[in-house]
């Protein structure tokens, strides 16, 4: 059975999987700001494999491995055997992580579905009942917000993000996860079902990303938390497109 290196190479961190055909084997994640040739070929050295196949919305950061991988490698675009459609203007204009859900999402959980991902923003793609891509919506990522008010203000602390106590913050840090936490389910919860309201038939809504597990805690409409999501769909294109 054949053997995968699998890089979803995204703005603020690079998840490297090991897979075969079937399952994900061994993960590491790297800062992306971190992300070195020489970090790389470190953990290269440890993993055998067959082929590689790369998802970056980073193209400075790319090169990294194009020069470090010696195996076959392909990199993620609409011209893959996806098995999906994508009902999409530009469709090379879509991120490779929106791609490698879409696949992952129709496969492992069905169709219609939304994927919601809590990256640096956090996005929300569409895929028809009929297994089309058809489209999303983008909003500024969780850490982005809470970081922009603690860069932007002079008095306003950085904050670690976690589940408020109460929805009435008694200082100054509580008022502000309170803000952030509450008012991201706020958000999170209307555009999901201004999009379900759109779709024919039940749709599956499945999270993943960072803060997918604190935000779906308390918000139902986030049926599903798959922490996977990405790479799983990287490891399913990855089958479908293997070098002859």
């Amino acid at each position: 059975m054949k053997r995968f290196l699998l890089v979803n190479l995204n703005n603020t961190s690079t998840k490297l999987a090991l897979s075969d055909e079937e399952k994900l084997l061994k993960k590491t994640v790297i800062p992306t700001k971190k992300l070195t040739a020489a970090g790389v070929h470190r953990i290269l050295q440890r993993w055998a494999f067959d082929f590689a196949l790369v998802g970056s919305v980073v193209p400075q950061k790319t090169g990294i491995f194009r020069r470090s991988v010696k195996a076959p490698l392909l990199e993620i675009s609409p011209k893959l055997d996806l098995g999906i459609g994508l009902d999409f203007p530009q469709p090379e204009t879509i991120g490779a992580d929106r791609i490698a859900n879409a696949v992952s999402v129709a496969q492992r959980h069905g169709t219609p579905a939304v994927v919601v991902d809590f990256g640096t923003a956090v996005t929300f793609d569409i895929i028809s009942r009929k297994g089309h891509y058809i489209g999303g919506v983008i909003a500024p990522g969780l850490g982005v917000m809470t970081d922009y008010l603690y860069q932007k203000t002079a008095l306003l602390p950085k904050i670690d993000l976690k589940e408020p106590t109460d929805v009435i913050g008694k200082s100054t840090r509580e008022a502000m996860l309170a803000g952030a936490v509450y008012g991201y389910r706020g958000l999170v919860r209307q555009i999901v079902t201004e999009i379900v309201a759109k779709l024919e038939g039940k749709a599956h809504i499945v999270a993943t990303g960072s803060y997918a597990p604190l935000i779906a805690a308390k918000l139902p409409e986030l049926q599903i938390v798959d922490p996977d999501l990405t790479l799983e769909g990287l490891r399913i294109i990855a089958t479908r497109n293997l070098p002859s």
